[in-house]
């Protein structure tokens, strides 16, 4: 699977549609990780209209996928942040589950309990593991989506797994890591 822009054996870029076609279950798996089934949709489309839009700027030569993969995740935050200001939903009316769609088959599928104890590490733990384990980015890249060194999103990643490992064992007790502000993987 090639990464950059240019066909082999072509002068040209590479059609976007194609570029879509190849990258668009990555782009989606990882705004599944970060966002939930509710809000991946909306932030892969997001992501695609600003890849659009950028796409004939991006030097020749440049990984596609990374760079889809950044703006999917500044996308998604965006999207975690109108979560926040928007109003809460009411408690009574049943969380129904969005039917499933060849899109949902091909990318892969994360589950309520996995996005769970997602929601229970700390940020950039979280980050750290959807970006390397679900996104396939090297930590170097994950470093640089986390504002943090290459060794830091190592750490951040294997705390996050153990976390994870923890979490599904049981033994984790009710220790919730997002509000613990001595993270080790802040350094």
């Amino acid at each position: 699977m090639s990464a950059t822009r240019l066909r082999p054996g072509s002068q040209g870029p590479e059609p976007f549609e194609a570029v879509v076609a190849r990258h668009g279950a990555d782009v989606l798996r990882l705004c599944r990780a970060l966002l939930g089934p509710a809000d991946a949709d909306d932030a892969w489309s997001e992501t695609f209209l600003s890849a659009l839009r950028a796409y004939p700027r991006l030097h020749p030569g440049s990984d596609v996928r990374a760079w889809l993969l950044t703006i999917a995740h500044r996308r998604s935050i965006d999207q975690l942040r109108r979560r926040a200001r928007s109003a809460t939903p009411v408690p009574d009316l049943p969380d129904l589950p969005a039917a499933e769609d060849a899109t949902t088959q091909m990318s892969g599928r994360i589950d309520g309990e996995l996005l769970a104890a997602l929601d229970r590490l700390a940020p950039k733990q979280r980050a750290a593991v959807v970006h390397h384990h679900v996104g396939g980015l090297p930590y170097a890249q994950v470093a640089e989506l986390i504002g943090s060194s290459e060794a830091a999103a190592r750490r951040s990643a294997a705390d996050g797994i153990a976390r994870l490992r923890e979490l599904r064992a049981g033994t984790a007790g009710d220790r919730d890591d997002r509000d613990d502000g001595d993270d080790r993987s802040d350094r």
